[in-house]
């Protein structure tokens, strides 16, 4: 069983910034990729990045591409997304989720199968 523990996030302005971390725990060979969903208010889930754990190649979706960059440390197994020139539609519950099916290149358009408890972030405008 993977755990996934986000933390950061809050309240930020528009066109500010946030990081978001994300405490990855258990057996490594349960999952291929990390990455991060959102859900805005009223709105479906959706990929917005992810990260391979063998060579680090990513997946940005189009809305938050040239903004987000996702980096992971794998000393301190931690998964963090760095959110720049942030925007109120940005806003939602960000959760940080794991690729247990192998996959040669992740993709936000794959459903994840190990999810966090989700982290709240707002931007004002």
């Amino acid at each position: 069983q993977v755990q996934l523990v986000e933390s950061g996030g809050g309240l930020v302005r528009d066109g500010g910034s946030a990081r978001l971390s994300c405490a990855v725990s258990g057996d490594s060979s349960d999952y291929y990729a990390i990455g991060w969903f959102r859900q805005a208010p009223g709105k479906e889930r959706e990929g917005v990045s992810c990260i391979t754990t063998w060579d680090d190649s990513t997946d940005y979706a189009d809305s938050v591409t040239g903004r987000f960059t996702i980096s992971r440390d794998n000393a301190k197994n931690t998964v963090d997304l760095q959110m720049n020139s942030l925007k109120p539609e940005d806003t939602g519950i960000y959760y940080c989720v794991a690729y247990g099916l192998p996959m040669a290149v992740c993709s936000t358009e794959v459903e994840p199968d190990f999810w966090g408890q989700g982290t709240q972030v707002t931007v004002s405008s």
